[in-house]
Protein backbone atom coordinates (compact mmCIF):
# COMPACT_ATOMS: atom_id res chain seq x y z
CA UNK A 1 0.00 0.00 0.00
CA UNK A 2 1.02 3.59 -0.57
CA UNK A 3 1.03 6.10 2.29
CA UNK A 4 -0.68 9.12 0.76
CA UNK A 5 -1.31 11.30 3.80
CA UNK A 6 -0.16 11.50 7.40
CA UNK A 7 -2.32 13.56 9.73
CA UNK A 8 -1.75 14.46 13.34
CA UNK A 9 -3.20 11.12 14.47
CA UNK A 10 -4.26 9.17 11.37
CA UNK A 11 -2.34 7.76 8.42
CA UNK A 12 -4.10 7.23 5.09
CA UNK A 13 -3.04 4.48 2.67
CA UNK A 14 -4.21 3.81 -0.87
CA UNK A 15 -5.29 0.21 -1.37
CA UNK A 16 -6.71 -0.37 -4.82
CA UNK A 17 -9.71 1.87 -5.29
CA UNK A 18 -10.21 2.27 -1.54
CA UNK A 19 -8.38 3.94 1.30
CA UNK A 20 -7.26 2.43 4.59
CA UNK A 21 -7.53 4.90 7.47
CA UNK A 22 -5.20 3.91 10.31
CA UNK A 23 -5.49 5.49 13.76
CA UNK A 24 -2.07 5.75 15.38
CA UNK A 25 -1.32 6.06 19.09
CA UNK A 26 -0.06 9.62 18.57
CA UNK A 27 -1.51 12.41 20.72
CA UNK A 28 -2.01 15.99 19.58
CA UNK A 29 -2.91 18.95 21.75
CA UNK A 30 -3.44 22.49 20.49
CA UNK A 31 -2.68 21.13 16.98
CA UNK A 32 0.78 19.91 18.06
CA UNK A 33 1.74 16.22 18.03
CA UNK A 34 3.40 15.26 21.31
CA UNK A 35 6.48 12.99 21.12
CA UNK A 36 5.04 10.23 23.35
CA UNK A 37 2.42 7.82 21.97
CA UNK A 38 -0.24 6.22 24.18
CA UNK A 39 -0.36 2.50 23.28
CA UNK A 40 -3.91 1.30 22.59
CA UNK A 41 -5.33 4.75 21.90
CA UNK A 42 -5.63 4.21 18.14
CA UNK A 43 -7.60 1.01 18.57
CA UNK A 44 -9.98 2.72 21.00
CA UNK A 45 -10.60 5.63 18.64
CA UNK A 46 -11.27 3.26 15.75
CA UNK A 47 -13.68 1.07 17.72
CA UNK A 48 -15.63 4.02 19.10
CA UNK A 49 -15.85 5.73 15.70
CA UNK A 50 -17.08 2.51 14.09
CA UNK A 51 -19.78 2.22 16.77
CA UNK A 52 -20.91 5.82 16.28
CA UNK A 53 -20.99 5.52 12.49
CA UNK A 54 -23.54 2.72 12.97
CA UNK A 55 -25.67 4.80 15.36
CA UNK A 56 -25.76 7.74 12.95
CA UNK A 57 -26.16 5.96 9.61
CA UNK A 58 -29.82 6.91 9.28
CA UNK A 59 -28.93 10.62 9.56
CA UNK A 60 -25.97 10.81 7.18
CA UNK A 61 -24.07 8.33 4.99
CA UNK A 62 -20.45 7.78 5.98
CA UNK A 63 -17.24 6.68 4.34
CA UNK A 64 -16.85 3.26 6.03
CA UNK A 65 -16.63 0.16 3.84
CA UNK A 66 -15.37 -2.30 6.47
CA UNK A 67 -13.74 -2.43 9.88
CA UNK A 68 -12.54 -6.01 9.27
CA UNK A 69 -11.22 -6.01 5.69
CA UNK A 70 -7.93 -4.27 6.50
CA UNK A 71 -4.29 -5.41 6.37
CA UNK A 72 -3.38 -7.69 9.27
CA UNK A 73 -0.74 -5.31 10.63
CA UNK A 74 -3.45 -2.66 11.10
CA UNK A 75 -6.19 -4.94 12.45
CA UNK A 76 -8.21 -3.34 15.20
CA UNK A 77 -7.11 0.23 14.50
CA UNK A 78 -8.03 0.75 10.87
CA UNK A 79 -11.08 1.21 8.67
CA UNK A 80 -11.39 0.55 4.96
CA UNK A 81 -13.12 3.63 3.61
CA UNK A 82 -14.32 5.26 0.40
CA UNK A 83 -12.17 7.81 -1.35
CA UNK A 84 -13.60 11.27 -0.69
CA UNK A 85 -12.79 14.83 -1.52
CA UNK A 86 -12.42 16.03 2.06
CA UNK A 87 -13.88 19.49 2.54
CA UNK A 88 -11.51 22.04 4.03
CA UNK A 89 -13.82 23.04 6.86
CA UNK A 90 -14.04 21.41 10.29
CA UNK A 91 -17.64 21.44 11.44
CA UNK A 92 -17.52 22.33 15.13
CA UNK A 93 -20.61 22.40 17.32
CA UNK A 94 -20.81 23.53 20.95
CA UNK A 95 -23.57 22.71 23.40
CA UNK A 96 -21.72 24.07 26.43
CA UNK A 97 -19.39 27.00 27.01
CA UNK A 98 -15.74 26.19 27.72
CA UNK A 99 -12.25 26.27 26.22
CA UNK A 100 -11.53 28.80 23.48
CA UNK A 101 -15.23 29.62 23.26
CA UNK A 102 -15.23 30.74 26.88
CA UNK A 103 -12.16 32.93 26.31
CA UNK A 104 -13.89 34.73 23.43
CA UNK A 105 -17.17 35.02 25.34
CA UNK A 106 -15.44 36.62 28.33
CA UNK A 107 -13.98 39.28 26.02
CA UNK A 108 -16.86 39.97 23.65
CA UNK A 109 -19.98 38.07 24.69
CA UNK A 110 -19.87 36.06 21.46
CA UNK A 111 -18.44 32.79 20.14
CA UNK A 112 -17.49 32.82 16.45
CA UNK A 113 -20.14 35.39 15.60
CA UNK A 114 -22.84 33.79 17.76
CA UNK A 115 -24.30 36.22 20.32
CA UNK A 116 -24.79 34.60 23.72
CA UNK A 117 -26.70 35.79 26.81
CA UNK A 118 -24.86 37.49 29.66
CA UNK A 119 -23.92 35.69 32.85
CA UNK A 120 -22.59 32.42 31.44
CA UNK A 121 -19.61 30.73 33.11
CA UNK A 122 -17.24 27.88 32.35
CA UNK A 123 -19.38 24.79 31.79
CA UNK A 124 -22.68 26.61 31.24
CA UNK A 125 -25.15 24.85 28.99
CA UNK A 126 -25.96 27.07 26.03
CA UNK A 127 -29.58 27.96 25.28
CA UNK A 128 -29.16 25.91 22.10
CA UNK A 129 -26.13 24.40 20.34
CA UNK A 130 -24.10 26.78 18.20
CA UNK A 131 -22.12 26.14 15.02
CA UNK A 132 -18.52 27.38 15.19
CA UNK A 133 -16.60 26.00 12.19
CA UNK A 134 -12.83 26.28 11.74
CA UNK A 135 -10.30 25.88 8.99
CA UNK A 136 -8.77 22.42 8.56
CA UNK A 137 -5.07 23.06 9.12
CA UNK A 138 -2.12 20.97 8.02
CA UNK A 139 0.36 19.55 10.54
CA UNK A 140 2.29 22.39 12.14
CA UNK A 141 -0.48 24.93 11.55
CA UNK A 142 -3.40 25.85 13.78
CA UNK A 143 -7.10 25.62 12.96
CA UNK A 144 -8.59 29.10 12.76
CA UNK A 145 -12.18 30.11 13.53
CA UNK A 146 -14.50 30.80 10.59
CA UNK A 147 -17.89 32.45 10.44
CA UNK A 148 -20.73 30.63 8.74
CA UNK A 149 -20.60 33.26 5.99
CA UNK A 150 -16.95 32.40 5.37
CA UNK A 151 -17.81 28.71 5.01
CA UNK A 152 -20.55 29.61 2.53
CA UNK A 153 -18.05 31.62 0.49
CA UNK A 154 -15.58 28.70 0.57
CA UNK A 155 -17.97 25.80 -0.09
CA UNK A 156 -20.94 27.48 -1.71
CA UNK A 157 -24.16 28.36 0.14
CA UNK A 158 -26.01 25.09 -0.48
CA UNK A 159 -23.19 22.81 0.65
CA UNK A 160 -22.35 25.01 3.64
CA UNK A 161 -25.98 24.91 4.77
CA UNK A 162 -26.17 21.10 4.39
CA UNK A 163 -23.03 20.67 6.49
CA UNK A 164 -24.28 23.03 9.19
CA UNK A 165 -27.68 21.32 9.37
CA UNK A 166 -26.14 17.84 9.44
CA UNK A 167 -23.73 18.94 12.16
CA UNK A 168 -26.62 19.94 14.40
CA UNK A 169 -28.53 16.74 13.63
CA UNK A 170 -25.54 14.50 14.37
CA UNK A 171 -24.68 16.38 17.55
CA UNK A 172 -28.24 16.31 18.86
CA UNK A 173 -28.52 12.55 18.27
CA UNK A 174 -25.10 11.86 19.77
CA UNK A 175 -25.69 14.11 22.79
CA UNK A 176 -28.99 12.37 23.52
CA UNK A 177 -27.46 8.90 23.31
CA UNK A 178 -24.45 9.90 25.42
CA UNK A 179 -26.50 11.60 28.12
CA UNK A 180 -28.48 8.39 28.60
CA UNK A 181 -25.11 6.72 29.30
CA UNK A 182 -23.98 9.38 31.80
CA UNK A 183 -21.81 11.47 29.46
CA UNK A 184 -22.29 15.09 28.38
CA UNK A 185 -20.88 15.91 24.96
CA UNK A 186 -19.89 19.51 25.57
CA UNK A 187 -18.58 20.10 22.06
CA UNK A 188 -17.22 18.14 19.14
CA UNK A 189 -16.07 18.42 15.54
CA UNK A 190 -16.94 16.55 12.36
CA UNK A 191 -15.38 16.22 8.93
CA UNK A 192 -17.25 15.70 5.69
CA UNK A 193 -16.31 14.78 2.16
CA UNK A 194 -17.83 14.21 -1.26
CA UNK A 195 -17.56 10.82 -2.96
CA UNK A 196 -17.22 10.25 -6.70
CA UNK A 197 -20.99 10.50 -7.13
CA UNK A 198 -21.16 13.80 -5.27
CA UNK A 199 -22.74 12.27 -2.16
CA UNK A 200 -21.90 14.13 1.04
CA UNK A 201 -20.50 11.69 3.62
CA UNK A 202 -19.38 11.85 7.25
CA UNK A 203 -15.67 11.05 7.38
CA UNK A 204 -12.57 10.63 9.56
CA UNK A 205 -13.56 10.00 13.21
CA UNK A 206 -16.80 10.79 14.98
CA UNK A 207 -17.64 11.56 18.63
CA UNK A 208 -14.43 10.18 20.13
CA UNK A 209 -12.42 11.29 23.15
CA UNK A 210 -9.99 12.94 20.72
CA UNK A 211 -12.56 14.94 18.78
CA UNK A 212 -14.99 15.74 21.60
CA UNK A 213 -15.22 17.01 25.14
CA UNK A 214 -16.86 14.25 27.20
CA UNK A 215 -17.93 15.27 30.71
CA UNK A 216 -19.26 13.16 33.55
CA UNK A 217 -22.95 14.09 33.62
CA UNK A 218 -23.47 13.30 37.32
CA UNK A 219 -20.63 15.64 38.32
CA UNK A 220 -21.45 18.50 35.94
CA UNK A 221 -21.59 21.87 37.66
CA UNK A 222 -21.19 25.22 35.84
CA UNK A 223 -18.42 27.44 37.13
CA UNK A 224 -15.85 24.73 37.70
CA UNK A 225 -13.55 22.39 35.78
CA UNK A 226 -15.64 19.40 34.70
CA UNK A 227 -14.47 15.82 35.29
CA UNK A 228 -13.88 14.50 31.77
CA UNK A 229 -13.24 11.40 29.67
CA UNK A 230 -11.18 13.05 26.93
CA UNK A 231 -7.76 14.48 26.15
CA UNK A 232 -8.35 17.63 28.20
CA UNK A 233 -6.33 15.80 30.85
CA UNK A 234 -3.32 15.84 28.50
CA UNK A 235 -3.94 19.47 27.52
CA UNK A 236 -4.00 20.51 31.19
CA UNK A 237 -0.84 18.53 31.96
CA UNK A 238 1.01 20.02 28.97
CA UNK A 239 0.07 23.54 30.04
CA UNK A 240 1.17 22.80 33.61
CA UNK A 241 4.73 22.14 32.39
CA UNK A 242 4.99 25.70 31.10
CA UNK A 243 4.99 24.51 27.50
CA UNK A 244 3.33 26.66 24.84
CA UNK A 245 2.08 25.39 21.47
CA UNK A 246 4.55 27.59 19.58
CA UNK A 247 7.58 26.25 21.48
CA UNK A 248 10.18 24.43 19.38
CA UNK A 249 9.86 21.13 21.29
CA UNK A 250 6.83 19.51 22.86
CA UNK A 251 7.21 17.71 26.21
CA UNK A 252 7.36 13.94 26.67
CA UNK A 253 4.27 12.54 28.39
CA UNK A 254 5.05 10.84 31.74
CA UNK A 255 3.85 7.27 32.13
CA UNK A 256 1.31 8.11 34.83
CA UNK A 257 -0.27 10.79 32.61
CA UNK A 258 -0.38 8.37 29.65
CA UNK A 259 -1.99 5.67 31.81
CA UNK A 260 -4.58 8.07 33.24
CA UNK A 261 -5.45 9.33 29.76
CA UNK A 262 -5.93 5.82 28.39
CA UNK A 263 -8.11 4.92 31.39
CA UNK A 264 -10.38 7.87 30.59
CA UNK A 265 -10.68 6.79 26.95
CA UNK A 266 -11.52 3.24 27.98
CA UNK A 267 -14.17 4.41 30.44
CA UNK A 268 -15.83 6.57 27.77
CA UNK A 269 -15.85 3.68 25.30
CA UNK A 270 -17.37 1.27 27.81
CA UNK A 271 -20.01 3.72 29.04
CA UNK A 272 -21.12 4.68 25.54
CA UNK A 273 -21.09 1.29 23.85
CA UNK A 274 -21.95 -0.95 26.81
CA UNK A 275 -19.09 -3.20 25.72
CA UNK A 276 -16.09 -4.33 27.73
CA UNK A 277 -12.79 -3.12 26.31
CA UNK A 278 -10.37 -5.98 25.70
Amino acid sequence: MELIHQGKVRDVYADGGDLVLVASDRVSVYDVVLPTPIPGKGALLTALSAWWFEQLADIVPNHVISADDVPAEFAGRALRVKRLEILKVEAVVRGYLTGSGLAEYDKRGTVCGNDLPAGLVDGSRLPEPIYTPTTKADIGDHDLPMTYEETAAKLGPDLAARIRDLTFAIYNRGAEIALDKGIIIADTKFEFGLDADGTLRLADEVLTSDSSRFWEAAAWKPGQTQPSFDKQYVRDWARSTGWKPDDAEAPEIPQDVADATLARYIEAYELLTGRRWQ
